[in-house]
């Protein structure tokens, strides 16, 4: 047990912060598991979501919270993640463009910024007596 007042204290803290990483990591693990049981789209969104939220709060490392990621989206099947392939469409004939006359392009002359010299800065002349 802790003597000092603020060993005390950080000992309160951590027990606190303990409690708080169990139950986002019981949230993680819960996700995982039904991701690992039935591959679908929604609970790997829903994992994809707990082991964020771990991330964000400290809990996890980014690091770790990626390869949770990459080992998850390797269960759930090729095709259930990309986009089904889009209907051929039919063959018709393209429609006439009908070309409008372009008017030519008005030259524009550029103006010469006119760059003002930076002021020498000069400094104080020293008074030299004659005598």
């Amino acid at each position: 047990m802790p003597i000092l007042s603020n060993a005390k204290k950080a000992l309160r803290a951590s027990r606190r912060k303990a409690v708080y990483n169990q139950i986002v990591k019981s949230r993680v693990k819960t996700a995982s598991d039904a991701v690992q049981k039935n591959p679908t789209m929604e609970k790997l969104v829903t994992a994809y979501s707990a082991i964020d939220t771990a991330t964000k709060r400290n809990v996890f490392h980014k690091n770790k919270a990626a390869r949770l990621k990459s080992q998850l989206a390797q269960l759930v099947k090729p095709t259930k993640l990309e986009k089904p392939p889009k209907k051929a469409r039919k063959a018709t004939k393209p429609a006439k463009s009908i070309k409008k006359p372009t008017k030519p392009a008005k030259k524009t002359a550029k103006k010469q910024a006119a760059k003002k010299q930076a002021a020498k800065k000069t400094s104080p002349k020293k008074k030299t007596e004659k005598k």
